[in-house]
């Protein structure tokens, strides 16, 4: 593993500031027992890269900040994604770098959080777990094993860009 570079920090940054402005501004969308976090899709860059992790747990500590659910959301949420996004780098890790493995990658963040951010709404509101769970793990799954694969399908057939998208720009 390479040492830590100042490119590596500044698109770490980069991706946490993202992931939290759009998750900021689509708020509407983002929060709640039915939510579609657009910023979600970001989490399968961990597929490309191990060093986005913690940009995208820092994005979404940021993003939950602003959440009605409070501080609980801030590191149950957080705990969530970095559960996700360490599965989502295993999964290309032990499968290799295929659309099968994407596949399989992307449904990480559908289970977690539909698990640990259902179980939260469902502690704090007098919505039923298995609803609250189902909500989160529907909007998970449209906007990261549906959207979120098309676009890093279309994503992953271009090495140049992936090969841009490497935080430490080298085959691995």
């Amino acid at each position: 593993m390479k040492n830590f570079s100042t490119n590596m920090l500044v698109k770490t940054g980069a991706v946490a500031a993202i992931y939290a402005v759009i998750t900021i501004a689509l708020a509407p969308i983002s929060y709640g027992p039915i939510q579609f976090r657009l910023s979600e899709i970001l989490v399968l860059l961990a597929f490309i890269d191990p060093f986005y992790i913690p940009g995208l747990v820092i994005g979404c500590a940021i993003a939950n900040s602003v959440s009605d659910l409070g501080l609980i959301d801030v590191f149950a949420g957080s705990f969530a994604t970095l559960l996700a996004v360490a599965a989502i780098y295993q999964t290309r890790k032990l499968l290799g770098n295929n659309t099968k493995s994407l596949i399989i990658a992307s449904l990480w963040p559908v289970v977690f959080n539909g698990l640990i951010i259902g179980y939260i709404i469902s502690y704090v509101s007098p919505v039923p777990f298995w609803i609250a769970a189902a909500y989160v793990a529907l909007g998970e799954f449209v906007v990261v094993s549906i959207l979120g694969v098309v676009i890093f399908k279309n994503i992953l057939s271009r090495q140049d860009f992936v090969n841009m998208l490497r935080l430490d720009n080298e085959e691995r």
